[in-house]
Formats: C-alpha cells, sequence, structure tokens
C-alpha cells in the first residue's frame, strides 16, 4: 500500500520535512517514489506540487495523520482534520489523577477564604494594635537598664 508522508530533513533542532511517496512499510528515509513537496515548521513555508498530491490519492493512496491535517488547511482536500498525536493509557491515567488532586486542593481551599471573608471588619485587629494592647504600661523614670 502507497503512503505520503513526511520524512525529516534538516539540522538538529531545526527540522524541515519532505512530503513523500513510499510503500507504507518501506524506510521513510530510504528510497522513495516522489518528492511531492516541501514543509518548514519554523516559518510555516508549505511548497507542494498539488496536481502530483492529488495523482496519488486518485491512485488510492493513503495520507499519514500529520500530512492530511497540512492538506486539508492547505485546501487540497475537504474533510475533518485526524488526531495526530496518541497518548498512552498510563499518560493518560497520570493525566486525569493530576486533574484530581488539583480539584480536591481547590475544595479544601474554598472553606477557608469563605471563613476569612465572613469575619466583620469591627473584630479585626491590625497588628500594631494587638501589639501595644499587649505590651506592659512603662514605669516613669525607669529606663530599659535598669529593667
Amino acid at each position: 500500500m502507497l503512503t505520503i508522508r513526511f520524512t525529516r530533513t534538516g539540522k538538529k533542532k531545526q527540522p524541515q520535512y519532505r512530503l513523500i511517496v513510499s510503500e507504507k512499510h518501506k524506510d521513510p528515509w530510504g528510497d522513495y517514489l516522489e518528492l511531492l513537496g516541501n514543509y518548514n515548521p519554523h516559518t510555516k513555508e508549505v511548497n507542494l506540487k498539488e496536481d502530483r498530491i492529488k495523482h496519488w490519492l486518485s491512485v488510492g493512496a493513503q495520507t499519514s495523520n500529520s500530512v492530511h491535517n497540512l492538506l486539508v488547511k492547505q485546501g487540497l482536500i475537504e474533510g475533518d482534520r485526524k488526531k495526530a498525536v496518541r497518548i498512552s493509557k498510563k499518560r493518560t491515567a497520570k493525566a486525569e489523577a493530576k486533574k484530581k488532586e488539583a480539584a480536591q486542593k481547590a475544595e479544601t481551599a474554598k472553606p477557608v477564604e469563605e471563613k476569612i471573608e465572613e469575619k466583620p471588619a469591627e473584630e479585626a485587629k491590625p497588628e500594631e494594635a494587638v501589639k501595644e494592647a499587649e505590651k506592659p504600661a512603662e514605669e516613669p523614670g525607669l529606663t530599659k537598664e535598669a529593667k
């Protein structure tokens, strides 16, 4: 079965991709039947041979999910976008556990905030007033050293 997919080119951390047609089970970095275009994800520059892509699709070539999404975005084919990234069950379970933990923290934090807001302004004393009220009255005539 033929497939239209990306093959990566470019330097390290500066990827560029070629759209190629090859057998599905062949190595994407090996030989391919035809080069159909280029895609640079940094500049979003896309160069496609539209007539050749339509030809290969009419012959029965399938597209990878990423290439399908690119072709839909460019308007070459119509349809919905496909989910290109798969998340493992282990990672999904970990993300759900993290969401539950965050929800529990949010629930426990709400009652504390409500209690603080419910205090009337008369009962709440500034810290300085509380400290002055707790200090013993100083005796006149005594210095700090004498105490």
